[in-house]
């Protein structure tokens, strides 16, 4: 084997790891966190779990991101053991497709047209070409993810035959074979295995890796056997890795992934080498494999450990928390846990925004509740409301540290177009969410001094911010459901109403300030009125400006200033009649 040949082999290893990932990452930006969503919400049964993780797993081509994925879904208290026991079974499974995939390099189509046509060679330029021409000369963001998943599935196929022409020559070579042949050893056998897939971080891609060697014709059924089970010993590294640092549920998950593949190997070695030495030597333990055959060997043996440990799902839950018994102490601080997001969920951008999502939502019934005990506050003042505001204020400014802390995150992450537009939301959100409360928070503050200097305020004043208050309420109801709902046509009737909730403002202060100027008010009052109307009023303008987001990057943009500038010209019939409907709801008298 040449210098020439070894250099071969590494650039077709390249472009094969290189197509695996970007197969993945176009799968995944197509799914857009469906298929998470999915297993989230449907693995009430240990079936569905094994269903659902072959299925997810075959499509995004990794059972080590689905396993990581299930960690954290464990680790934020979605799922408990017990579901994510049969997403783990069905994740070795799935990932047994990539080995039939990569099995087309294995199609001999001489001498027959049709059969030619399903060879790598035949149709992976085809795809390139279809990929590139998605991915280049089209603006559609579903389209170039088409394209990508396309470009890495022929670089994935063109990686494969790369690898194994150049390694082809290397049947002739006695050295190369006598070393192949050692890992007829069960033990060496499975630590090749285990540390390949360790290194390269994917049992599909090991198992790429082998099937690529086979075409020297120098690797038995005894020598990729134990190969093979080592690989599914070698993919439990990065879910072992992920746990670092997690509850003690989400250890045990990575500890069944972990028990599923060392009691699977174990089970298929004492099978294997046991019929081996009963009949005097298995008569296709020489068999030499091809591509399609060590296919069969990793879905036979990953079939084979599922249909023995399912039915034990209850006793591998059992056992794992026998190896990581759990304290009544440590229970409660896993159960008081203040982490709003799994880190985990990164893998997944757009699973990820979505959790940021229900987060927001959780922001804007909050906020809602402050805004409403703060306005109540204002009548009267009431010690419990009092807590209740500052309790809310914390955790408003915990939610906004968290999650701006995690979406920055997830902007390092490749995400489609429609990704990064709800990123931008999400951001913007937060923002308006977290000062909204701020000004409920003020309020607060200044009924607090008045309570402290007993001042009061007149009748009049006292009506006047009941109309404003009013106003407030609704348009805070009106975007915190446009929000929460994603409703467009709502949130186009925030605007007209913090146009009437400003003119209130303006109007206010004159009356205010007339009652000052006579006498019916004095300075302190005034100073206090004044704040509290200024506080409405910036409660309104976070409102529009949530409003305003919903609305323009709806339509994928974030023209703020145009949309406002536009929505509010005279010619906007529904602007204007939703603005005349909601002044004369809110007059001063």
């Amino acid at each position: 084997m040449t210098i020439f040949d070894v250099l071969t082999f590494i650039s077709g290893l390249a472009l094969f790891l290189f197509g695996m990932k970007t197969m993945g990452i176009g799968l995944e930006k197509v799914s857009g966190g469906k298929l998470e969503n999915i297993l989230e919400k449907m693995t009430n049964t240990r079936l569905k779990g094994l269903l659902l993780g072959t299925a997810v797993t075959a499509v995004i081509q990794s059972s080590s991101a689905v396993t990581v994925m299930a960690v954290g879904f464990v680790n934020s208290g979605i799922m408990n053991l017990s579901q994510v026991i049969g997403i783990v079974m069905g994740a070795h499974i799935g990932t047994t497709v990539t080995a039939w995939l990569l099995s087309l390099t294995n199609i001999d189509g001489s001498g027959n047209v049709i059969l030619s046509l399903f060879k790598p060679s035949s149709f992976a330029p085809v795809l390139a070409l279809i990929g590139i021409v998605l991915y280049m000369f089209f603006k559609t963001e579903k389209k170039r993810n088409i394209g990508s998943i396309l470009l890495g599935f022929a670089v994935l196929l063109i990686g494969m035959q790369t690898m194994s022409s150049s390694v082809e020559g290397l049947k002739d070579i006695p050295e190369f074979t006598g070393i192949l042949t050692k890992f007829s050893n069960p033990i060496l056998g499975l630590l090749a295995g285990a540390i390949l897939t360790a290194i390269v971080q994917s049992s599909s891609a090991s198992v790429g890796i082998l099937q690529a060697l086979s075409v020297t014709g120098s690797i038995t059924v005894g020598a990729a056997f134990p190969i093979i089970l080592g690989q599914n010993i070698g993919a439990c590294v990065p879910v072992l890795l992920s746990s670092i640092g997690t509850s003690k549920n989400a250890k045990r998950t990575a500890g069944v992934y972990l028990a599923y593949s060392v009691l699977g190997a174990a089970a298929a070695m004492v099978c294997f080498y046991g019929a081996d030495a009963l009949i005097g030597g298995l008569p296709f333990k020489n068999y030499q494999v091809n591509a399609v055959s060590i296919a069969i060997i990793h879905s036979v043996f990953n079939i084979f450990t599922t249909l023995i440990l399912f039915p034990l799902g209850g006793m591998l839950e059992k056992l794992m928390y026998k190896i990581i018994p759990e304290s009544e102490d440590e229970k409660y601080r896993e159960e008081k846990s203040n982490g709003l997001i799994d880190e985990r969920f990164l893998m997944s951008p757009s699973y990820a925004l979505d959790k940021v999502k229900e987060q927001c939502d959780d922001m804007a019934t909050l906020a809602k509740e402050e805004i409403y005990l703060s306005l109540d506050f204002i009548k009267l003042f009431n010690r419990a409301k009092d807590e209740r505001i500052k309790e809310i204020e914390k955790q408003l400014d915990n939610y906004e540290d968290e999650l701006e802390t995690y979406i920055v995150s997830i902007s390092t992450m490749d995400m489609s177009v429609f990704d990064s537009v709800r990123m931008n939301k999400l951001s913007h959100s937060i923002g308006n969410f977290e000062r909204i409360g701020d000004y409920g928070y003020n309020i607060l503050k200044t009924k607090r001094r008045m309570h402290k200097n007993k001042i009061h305020f007149s009748d009049v004043a006292n009506a006047d911010l009941d109309v404003m208050a009013k106003a407030v309420k609704e348009i805070v109801d009106i975007s915190t459901e446009a929000f929460i709902n994603d409703d467009v046509h709502l949130a186009k009737k925030v605007e007209p109403l913090e146009q009437v909730i400003n003119n209130l403002k303006n109007e206010l202060r004159e009356r205010h300030e007339k009652r000052i100027t006579s006498g019916e008010c004095n300075i302190d009052q005034g100073m206090l009125f004044i704040d509290i109307v200024n506080s409405f009023e910036r409660i309104a303008d976070h409102c529009s400006s949530l409003a305003v987001s919903i609305i323009e990057l709806s339509k994928g943009s974030f023209q703020t200033h145009s949309y406002l500038k536009e929505v509010k010209s005279s010619d906007n019939k529904s602007f204007m009649q939703n603005f005349e409907e909601y002044l004369n709801k809110y007059t001063v008298k």
